[in-house]
């Protein structure tokens, strides 16, 4: 489907398509459905899970595709947050997913949205901002640039991260690489040795607090996926649930909660800008 750049009459599933024929390669963008990256494939390789159902229903949370986390990747404790004398009460992961995007720029291979704080917004988190999200398709890697500018009077705290879920039919025979040591496990609420994955656990949700290295490989039966960040994202959290043929590999630049306890916390100061990039590509 062709995509209007007119957001006032566009529908909020209508997509923006960006290929490289020199690839095989395509990305799909849905800019009024919280500028959801909801497939991107590589020479028919499909690397990306997304259940259709919660996509088409606007009243949910999108299951699939790569969700953007901001200002709050996580969840806070009880949904509320105290700040620098400001206090409020905000969903887990925020609220970019399920605001509508709108695209300033657009070319085959490449693609821009802007989210402008609003009355929806600041009734969550008072802060004022202007938020861009860039999405460029090249030679089979997907990179996504998100700038963030605060247009407010007080310095504002946030977080952003990343939700990719993967396509993975056999993850039994799934591995992810990591030098972390310590982890948090969100399913036992409890912090320890990290020991290694599990995947066959009716539910994985692992935080790696250590994981050092600014990538990550998720390795299946005959071929991989490459995540890799920029050194904000300290935090990286694999999530997967038996029974779907997923498994998420999530960068965050602060764990959940951080606007409350301050644990790697992003601040900027009036008029401060703050860029940073996820690259996205398959590996054989």
């Amino acid at each position: 489907m062709r995509y209007s750049c007119d957001m006032e009459n566009a529908n909020a599933l209508d997509l923006i398509t960006l290929w490289d024929a020199s690839n095989d390669s395509r990305v799909s963008i849905a800019p009024g459905r919280g500028a959801l990256v909801t497939s991107f494939a590589v020479r028919n390789r499909d690397l990306l899970y997304l259940d259709e159902s919660t996509f088409r229903d606007l009243t949910k949370n999108v299951r699939g595709g790569i969700p953007v986390l901001f200002p709050a990747p996580g969840k806070l404790a009880n949904d509320v947050w105290s700040y620098g004398g400001r206090r409020g009460a905000m969903k887990q992961h925020g609220f970019a997913r399920t605001e509508a995007w709108t695209v300033t720029s657009h070319s085959p291979h490449s693609l821009t949205c802007s989210l402008d704080s609003n009355e929806r917004t600041l009734a969550q988190y008072p802060w004022r901002f202007h938020a861009e999200l860039e999405f460029a398709l090249h030679s089979g890697c997907l990179r996504i640039v998100f700038r963030v500018l605060n247009t407010d009077t007080e310095t504002m705290p946030f977080g952003v991260g990343y939700h990719p879920y993967f396509r993975v039919a056999d993850k039994a025979r799934a591995h992810i690489a990591t030098a972390a040591t310590r982890a948090f496990d969100n399913t036992q609420k409890s912090t320890g040795a990290f020991t290694g994955f599990d995947f066959t656990q009716p539910e994985v949700d692992i935080h790696l607090l250590d994981h050092g290295a600014q990538q990550c490989t998720l390795a299946l039966t005959d071929n991989g996926i490459t995540l890799r960040a920029a050194e904000q994202f300290s935090l990286w959290v694999v999530w997967t649930l038996a029974g779907k043929d997923f498994i998420c590999v999530e960068p965050w630049t602060s764990p959940g909660n951080a606007i409350n306890s301050g644990d790697r916390l992003l601040t900027l100061a009036p008029g401060q800008n703050h860029e940073s990039w996820i690259e996205i590509e398959p590996t054989r």
